[in-house]
C-alpha cells in the first residue's frame, strides 16, 4: 500500500476503535438500563451541531438518499444492536455483528458490480472467527429475536456502508454535512423509540454528563465522519473489513482499565482477527469501472461548509 492509502486506513480504523470504547464508557459512566437513549443521545445532538456549524441541507432527490442512509447506518441500526445485545448474552451479538463484512462483499456485488474473491469471503469469515473466540462465552444462549436483530442490524449497516459508496455526495457538499444529515435522521428516528420504550429521560449526574458528553462529541461525529470518509476512499468492502478492531478495543480496554483477565484463547482471536483486518486491506485487481458519484467524490475537495477548497 502506498502511504496516502496507509494514512486513510489508519484514519479510517480509529472510527471502530472509537467504538469499541463505547461498552467502558457506557457501563463505567452511564445510568444502567438505558440503551436507546443512550444511542439518541450518541446520534441527534451530534447531527443537529454538525448542521448548525455547516449550514446545509439536502435538496432535490437528496433528501430520499439521506433518509435511507441515515435509517440504515444510524436509526435502524442502532436499536436492533442494543435489543441484540440484550437478548443474546456472552458476545454473541458481537459474534453475528463480525459477519458485516460478507454482508458488503454479498452487496457489493448486487449494486456496486464488485465481482466477489475468494480471498474477501474468506477474510470475512476468519474475521468472524476470531471476533468469536475474543468474545464468546460458554454461558452464551440462543434466542431467536435476538438472533434476527443482530443479523438484520448487521446486514442495516451493511446496506448502508454499501450505498453510502455506491451514491457517494452531493457535488460541492462536503463529508461533515453528509455526516450531520444521517445522525440527524438517525437520532430523529430513534428519538420516539426511546420515549415509547424507555420513556422519560434518566437523572443525569456529573459523572454521567461527562460520558454522553464523550459520546455526543467525539465518539459518534469525529468517528462516523471518519467512516464514511474511508468508504468513500477505501471502498465499502475494505472499510468494513476494519470493524473487528471494534471488539478487540473492547477487550483490551475491559482488560487494561476494568482488570478483565485475557485467556489464551482470546489472544489467539485477537490475533486472528486483527490479521484479517489487515488482508482485508490488501487491494486486488478492480473489476468495474468508477461511477460518476465516485468520480465526483474523487474531484470535489471540500471543507467543512460544504464549498469546494482552493488547492
Amino acid at each position: 500500500m502506498n502511504r496516502n492509502r496507509i494514512a486513510t486506513v489508519a484514519l479510517t480504523a480509529l472510527a471502530p476503535v472509537s467504538w469499541g470504547t463505547t461498552y467502558f464508557v457506557t457501563t463505567e459512566f452511564l445510568p444502567p438500563d438505558r440503551p436507546l437513549f443512550t444511542g439518541l443521545i450518541r446520534t441527534l445532538p451530534a447531527g443537529l451541531l454538525l448542521l448548525a456549524l455547516t449550514r446545509t441541507l439536502p435538496r432535490g432527490m437528496w433528501w430520499g438518499k439521506v433518509a435511507v442512509l441515515g435509517a440504515l447506518n444510524i436509526g435502524v441500526f442502532h436499536p436492533l444492536l442494543f435489543l441484540s445485545a440484550y437478548r443474546l448474552p456472552g458476545g454473541m451479538a458481537a459474534v453475528i455483528g463480525s459477519v458485516g463484512p460478507l454482508f458488503v462483499v454479498a452487496l457489493a456485488a448486487l449494486l456496486l458490480g464488485e465481482r466477489p474473491t475468494v480471498r474477501a469471503v474468506l477474510t470475512g469469515i476468519v474475521a468472524a472467527l476470531g471476533v468469536s473466540l475474543v468474545v464468546l462465552k460458554a454461558t452464551a444462549s440462543f434466542d431467536l429475536v435476538g438472533v434476527a436483530a443482530a443479523v438484520t442490524s448487521s446486514a442495516s449497516m451493511a446496506a448502508g456502508t454499501v450505498l453510502t459508496k455506491r451514491w457517494g455526495r452531493p457535488e460541492g457538499v462536503g463529508q461533515f454535512v453528509m455526516t450531520g444529515w444521517q445522525l440527524s435522521v438517525g437520532g430523529l428516528l430513534i428519538l420516539p423509540i426511546a420515549l415509547l420504550v424507555e420513556g422519560a429521560p434518566p437523572v443525569i449526574d456529573g459523572r454521567a454528563l461527562a460520558g454522553y458528553a464523550y459520546l455526543a462529541l467525539v465518539n459518534t461525529p469525529i468517528a462516523y465522519w471518519l467512516w464514511f470518509r474511508g468508504i468513500e476512499r477505501l471502498g465499502a468492502t475494505s472499510a468494513t473489513f476494519l470493524g473487528p478492531l471494534s471488539p478487540i478495543t473492547a477487550a483490551v480496554i475491559g482488560w487494561a482499565a476494568l482488570g478483565q483477565a485475557l485467556t489464551p484463547v482470546q489472544l489467539l482471536g485477537m490475533g486472528i482477527a486483527f490479521g484479517a483486518t489487515l488482508l482485508g486491506q490488501v487491494r486486488g485487481k478492480s473489476t468495474r469501472s468508477i461511477s460518476p458519484a465516485e468520480r465526483n467524490a474523487k474531484e470535489v475537495s471540500t471543507d467543512l461548509r460544504g464549498e469546494p477548497a482552493r488547492r
